[in-house]
């Protein structure tokens, strides 16, 4: 008998181990891929909704929304999709890999000019850039790059852009232009207002108005495939509460 309550015991053990590998296999990790401008705001806002969600594990990956979205088409196993522009999004609803009713606007940024605060442009209209006889200036690849769109049109709008297109100096990665800025290896660069918010290094020249370019809004969704709809679901919905508008607002953004 004694030697019986040996052998129960282990095989109890063996069982609650099984169950407790079980439990972990279970459990998901929901993987968000958000552009490179959301990549500061979003450790707050995940802090924030696993405070109401704590068994909600999320991972992210930043880049450019175009990029990112190629990535989807392709079949990367993502969750959420956060685009900062609209041709990504509708790209992906195109190809039915997007659960529409999940698609959300959540967030507005505005286009800037900025220089490290070593220089000096006195200015406050796009429409003075040619007088400023800047050198370079960074601005992201319009193909790929929405800051870089979103500049481009407003340039051309403006009427400037013949005149300061041999100063352009194109980027290929989400975020670089700010880098170039911050270390002073161009003098100045099309960014967006919440990077402001993000380096210490930089002032803003000016801000350009909305009206020259398409409307920097950030939107939301839940990928078709993803292996956890429910919290993907319910983090895409977070980010329209008072409380993460109250955190966009923080790191430089406004809300829709």
């Amino acid at each position: 008998m004694r030697y019986l309550g040996v052998i129960l015991i282990f095989a109890a053990a063996v069982i609650s181990v099984g169950c407790t590998g079980q439990d972990n296999a279970d459990t998901s990790e929901v993987v968000v891929s958000a552009s490179s401008s959301l990549s500061d705001v979003l450790g707050d806002l995940a802090d924030a909704f696993q405070e109401e969600h704590p068994d909600a594990a999320l991972s992210f990956h930043y880049g450019a929304s175009s990029k990112l979205a190629d990535q989807i088409s392709n079949g990367s196993p993502v969750d959420v999709f956060l685009s900062a522009g609209q041709q990504p999004i509708e790209q992906l609803t195109g190809q039915n890999l997007l659960t529409t009713d999940t698609e959300m606007d959540f967030a507005r940024n505005r286009l800037i000019l900025a220089s490290s605060k070593q220089e000096s442009f006195p200015a406050t209209s796009i429409k003075q850039l040619p007088e400023l006889n800047i050198k370079q200036i960074a601005m992201g690849n319009p193909e790929n790059i929405a800051a870089g769109k979103y500049a481009t049109q407003a340039l051309k709008k403006s009427g400037v852009w013949e005149t300061i297109k041999e100063t352009i100096v194109y980027t290929n990665e989400g975020g670089r232009s700010l880098t170039y800025v911050e270390s002073g290896n161009m003098e100045a660069g099309f960014i967006y207002s919440s990077d402001l918010q993000r380096s210490e290094l930089i002032q803003n020249v000016f801000t350009i108005d909305d009206d020259l370019h398409a409307p920097i809004i950030y939107t939301g969704a839940v990928i078709t495939s993803s292996k956890d709809k429910q919290t993907a679901k319910a983090f895409v919905s977070f980010l329209q509460t008072d409380k993460a508008r109250s955190i966009l607002k923080n790191h430089g953004f406004s809300g829709v």
